[in-house]
């Protein structure tokens, strides 16, 4: 029922103007959390993921201050194009997952801008790591550890679908424990920091989408794990 929810909610929200899709947006908890993050005049890193309507986040944020989503553009040009339209806004920028992207939210980020990641997007291989998610091992991407060392301010967030098509709230947060240590170390403390935020409402995570997939290429999980 939340996936269909989430499939008729991005036609009200590509569709419409910023300022009527941004409408939608009936709360913001932890704002302030964003405001002296901007005020500090570093980058900033949000991470949130395929939890609630994650595309209605980007487009609040983005009426605050300039904004730079990484995406994985669909194979299909006619969709591909749809997408773009819908996203793209004065101040959303898109970034192509791939090394223009990346070169792109590394140049945001010494700006002083903000940039977007789904950490929990299965990466390709030789771009990610097995690591544990819920228990189980999933390959994880090492981008959003790499970019957390650069010192910008790491929020996490993720926009709640409030019942009977009453808009949505939207959550923002610093993480639960610091993120330091090795790429691995920060991978994986990302992936827990997902963990948490899914826990508040579980049944509006995307787990259609295949979380534990092996990528083309990828050597399978280490021997033993399941």
């Amino acid at each position: 029922a939340e996936a269909g929810k989430q499939a008729v909610e991005v036609s009200r929200i590509w569709l419409r103007s910023q300022q009527d899709a941004v409408a939608l947006v009936v709360d913001a908890d932890g704002l302030d959390h964003v405001l002296a993050a901007q005020r500090s005049g570093k980058g900033v890193i949000y991470l949130t993921p395929h939890l609630g309507c994650f595309e209605i986040t980007g487009q609040y944020l983005s009426t605050l201050a300039a904004f730079t989503a990484l995406y994985r553009p669909p194979r299909y040009e006619s969709l591909r194009t749809m997408i773009e339209a819908g996203r793209r806004r004065p101040q959303l920028h898109l970034a192509p997952a791939d090394l223009s992207g990346v070169r792109c939210l590394i140049k945001a980020l010494k700006k002083g801008q903000a940039v977007c990641l789904l950490p929990d997007q299965t990466p390709q291989f030789g771009e990610g790591l097995w690591l544990d998610f819920f228990g189980c091992p999933a390959y994880t991407m090492t981008l959003a550890a790499r970019l957390s060392e650069t010192g910008a301010t790491l929020i996490l967030m993720w926009g709640e679908r409030l019942p009977g098509g009453r808009g949505f709230k939207l959550h923002f947060r610093p993480p639960l424990a610091e993120i330091t240590g090795d790429t691995v170390a920060r991978a994986q403390r990302i992936n827990h920091e997902m963990e948490a935020l899914i826990r508040q409402k579980p049944e509006q995570y995307l787990w259609g989408y295949n979380r534990y997939k092996c990528p083309a290429g990828a050597e399978p999980p280490p021997s033993g794990e399941k």
